[in-house]
């Protein structure tokens, strides 16, 4: 089947398109210019922080700002594992407990009470 464009040059349609009346679509082709989807789930750019600390753009289901990927501990060397550790553990809170010398005098002031 030959058609003509607007400017008057031939058009030629596959013969998949034809017989079923649908384009025949894969993966490279929502890559190159949209997702063709009939439902568009709602997706939320997010950046995605790598475990060696490159970032990328993503679209996630969530509205998140960022998201960072966990480290992996077997791949560093005894001294950061250990550093990274000691991070995570939660830190002692200092208690400061101070003596206050009071020199109330509970006669002083026994006359302004009522009986």
């Amino acid at each position: 089947m030959l058609m003509l464009s607007a400017a008057g040059a031939p058009l030629l349609r596959s013969a998949s398109v034809l017989v079923t009346g649908q384009r025949l679509l894969n993966c490279n082709r929502a890559v190159v210019c949209r997702v063709h989807r009939l439902r568009h789930p709602q997706l939320y750019p997010t950046t995605v922080v790598l475990s060696d600390g490159a970032t990328i753009t993503a679209r996630y289901h969530e509205p998140r700002k960022i998201i960072k990927l966990p480290l992996d501990l077997s791949t560093l060397s005894e001294e950061e594992r250990l550093v990274r550790l000691q991070r995570r553990k939660p830190k002692q809170k200092v208690v400061i407990e101070q003596e206050v010398e009071d020199s109330f005098d509970v006669k002083k002031y026994q006359k302004f009470w009522k009986r």
